[in-house]
């Protein structure tokens, strides 16, 4: 007699395992979910930005500080932290992403690290990081508390590690929370 074991998972048949063999997956891909927890990320992240209801501002400066720590970190670490990643995050990180001939860039300090943020940012720097480095340096800083929510403790110090000195304090300084 072969035994058959129904999987449940939010209250979808994901599959259906006769003996130790699966016989069909149904992979529900929820993408009503991702953009409501997307949109509740942006909404809370927007108020600890400090930005009152600009969403589309809050949006602008996480992608680009997102984009840049994808810049100066390897590709290997860059997987890692993104496995930890709910699914909106992930999008925002690959958007634009290519592998080939990946290099990290060689960024060593801090004003070099908002520099490329600003230019990730593309014309709306201008705006949305108010000619003030003090200010850019805040969202970053900002940004890694909040996403200290998602990423382990453990992921987050070997992405220090593999940082410059000078760029290790915009995650030093948030690592503990």
């Amino acid at each position: 007699m072969v035994q058959v074991t129904k999987i449940i998972c939010n209250g979808n048949t994901t599959a259906h395992l006769y003996g130790s063999h699966i016989k069909t997956i149904i992979m529900a891909l929820n993408f009503n979910q991702y953009a409501t927890e997307g949109n509740t990320f942006l909404k809370e992240y927007t108020k600890e930005m400090n930005l009152g209801n600009d969403r589309d501002k809050a949006g602008r400066i996480l992608a680009s500080i997102l984009h840049s720590l994808r810049d100066v970190i390897s590709t290997e670490e860059s997987l890692q932290f993104i496995a930890q990643l709910p699914m909106f995050l992930k999008a925002v990180y690959v958007n634009g992403w290519t592998l080939r001939n990946k290099k990290k860039l060689k960024i060593k300090h801090m004003p070099e690290f908002i520099d490329l943020v600003r230019k990730h940012d593309g014309p709306s720097a201008i705006n949305d990081f108010e000619y003030s480095d003090e200010v850019a340096e805040q969202y970053i800083d900002t940004t890694f508390i909040i996403l200290r929510k998602y990423i382990s403790l453990g992921e987050m110090e070997d992405i220090r590690d593999g940082l410059p000195k000078d760029l290790k304090s915009m995650i030093y300084s948030n690592i503990m929370f």
